[in-house]
């Protein structure tokens, strides 16, 4: 009975993976996308003569911020929570094993 609930665990281990691997590309992309564009304001900017590009660095910058919020706080998956889901399976095991 427990060696076929091994492949549900298995599964949900690799959709959650991929769903927080995924996230974090996501961002990875953002910041990307946000460097290129920023650079080529600033470009255009400081060749005009006037300083303008600090205003949308600034707006797209905040979102970028929220987004990295979202993305490496609010998914976790930091070295605490990573520990913590650990133990907890160790323990969900022994209690299994215990039956």
């Amino acid at each position: 009975m427990y060696p076929a609930s091994r492949p549900l665990i298995d599964d949900e281990l690799e959709r959650r993976a991929r769903r927080r691997a995924g996230a974090r590309m996501g961002w990875y992309v953002h910041a990307m996308v946000f460097l290129a564009v920023n650079t080529a304001l600033a470009f255009l900017s400081f060749s005009s003569g006037r300083q303008w590009a600090i205003y949308p660095a600034l707006g797209w910058g905040l979102g970028l911020l929220m987004h990295g919020v979202g993305v490496w706080m609010a998914l976790g998956g930091g070295g605490l929570q990573a520990r913590l889901v650990a133990q907890e399976r160790e323990r969900l095991s022994r209690d299994r094993s215990g039956l």
